[in-house]
C-alpha cells in the first residue's frame, strides 16, 4: 500500500465560479481523479457527509471539459459503477485508489492499493492530516508527501 499526502500552499485557492467556497483541497481532488482515470486506474472518493460527496459530484461536472471524468454518486449510474465513484458510505466494490476526503483513516483504507491524503492550510484540518500521517507510521507505512503547488 502507497500513501501519499499532498500538501496545499496557503496562497492555493480554487478556480472562481459558483462553487468557489469548496475547499482548495478538493479542487485537486478532482485533478487526481482525472488523472488517475486517464492512467485507467479505479477510483474511491471517500467523503466526510453526503453534502461534500454531492460537492465533489458537482465539481467534477463542472471540471476541465475537454476531460470529462466519468463518475457517479455511490449506488449510481451502471452496475459496475463509474471509473470514479463519490461516496460518504464504505466502498461496495473494489478499487485501486482510495482520495480520502474526510479527517480520519477510514477503517477500510487497507483494501487499497493507493492512497491519497490531503493536507489543507486550514489549522485544525492540517492538525488533522498530521494525526493520520502519524498513524499510518505506526502501522509501519512511511507516507510520501508532495507539495500541491
Amino acid at each position: 500500500m502507497a500513501v501519499t499526502f499532498y500538501v496545499l500552499a496557503d496562497s492555493q485557492q480554487p478556480p472562481a465560479n459558483e462553487l468557489s467556497d469548496s475547499p482548495a483541497h478538493f479542487a485537486l481532488a478532482c485533478q487526481l481523479c482525472a488523472n488517475f482515470y486517464r492512467a485507467n486506474q479505479r477510483v474511491f472518493v471517500y467523503t466526510a457527509s453526503q453534502q461534500d460527496a454531492e460537492l465533489i459530484d458537482q465539481l467534477l461536472w463542472q471540471f476541465d471539459p475537454d476531460s470529462f471524468v466519468p463518475h457517479n454518486l455511490s449506488g449510481e449510474g451502471p452496475a459496475r459503477g463509474a471509473p470514479v465513484e463519490i461516496s460518504w458510505q464504505p466502498p461496495r466494490q473494489s478499487r485501486q485508489v482510495l482520495i480520502n476526503l474526510t479527517p480520519d483513516i477510514p477503517a477500510f483504507a487497507s483494501r487499497f492499493a493507493d492512497i491519497i491524503e490531503f493536507v489543507p492550510a486550514e489549522a485544525a484540518a492540517k492538525a488533522q492530516a498530521r494525526e493520520r500521517y502519524k498513524q499510518y507510521r505506526q502501522s509501519g507505512i512511511t507516507p510520501a508527501t508532495v507539495n500541491a503547488d
